[in-house]
């Protein structure tokens, strides 16, 4: 299989503004997720003037910015106005607070209010299903699952990811999202499933152009390079 050939969505993950623009050249770019997290490791301090910067730069393909409030009325103010910052936003919130609530109730109203919204941080099956309730079926929405955070921590992502599309597809315009991915054969497990959306590190999706590579190929292509290595550092180990 080569890239060309998936059918899943590639979303870039991150925060660098100038890594953001040059993937939005890429075709195989659909969209981009950020979080406060990696927000912050950019060195970011004013969150809409960047947010807004981002919007103006990459005006064509969805952008997730999330709220960081962790009580439910300043959450709500934070998402209605995350969503008028641009027409291409997706106001991504998390499934609880820090305080284990879910926000369900929130996402049933801000979806019923027209908000598209990227829920954030699920692991289980059971809170895909309570999601996938709320969203309002004329809304679009996405459902960001940490499959390989699942994987982290010794957990199969697979049966998670499989049930969920099917859960998922009782809302026609909802997509569920691979997030926290590891490697390029996550997409590929992904795409096999149907999943609709994967988000990536630019560190996979610099790879993305390998898929399809014939494995003797890469078999001497990786000798090649440990001789390449060995000569450049000047190596020697005497012999007789």
């Amino acid at each position: 299989m080569k890239a060309s050939d998936l059918k899943i969505k590639i979303f870039a993950d991150g925060a660098d503004l100038a890594t953001m623009k040059e993937q939005a050249k890429n075709p195989l770019i659909k969209g981009f997720t950020t979080n406060p997290s990696l927000i912050k490791s950019a060195g970011i301090t004013d969150y809409k003037a960047y947010a807004l910067a981002v919007l103006d730069a990459i005006p064509n393909h969805p952008i997730s910015f999330e709220v960081f409030a962790d009580d439910l009325p300043t959450i709500e103010a934070q998402a209605r106005e995350i969503a008028t910052w641009a027409a291409n936003v997706n106001v991504k919130i998390p499934v609880t607070n820090t305080k284990g609530e879910s926000l369900a109730p929130l996402v049933k109203r801000l979806s019923t209010d027209g908000v598209v919204l990227n829920i954030t941080a699920l692991y289980t099956v059971g809170q895909v299903k309570e999601i996938t309730d709320a969203v309002h079926a004329d809304t679009p929405a996405i459902l960001s699952v940490f499959a390989g955070r699942l994987g982290d921590t010794g957990h199969d992502p697979v049966p998670v990811m499989e049930e969920s599309v099917g859960v998922v597809a009782a809302k026609p315009k909802a997509e569920l999202l691979w997030a926290s991915t590891r490697e390029v054969f996550n997409v590929i497990q992904a795409d096999r499933m149907g999943c609709h959306i994967i988000t990536a590190p630019d560190s996979v999706i610099s790879k993305l152009g390998g898929l399809g590579k014939d494995p003797m190929q890469n078999s001497l292509d990786t000798v090649k390079a440990f001789y390449a290595d060995a000569q450049a550092a000047g190596f020697d180990i005497k012999t007789g």
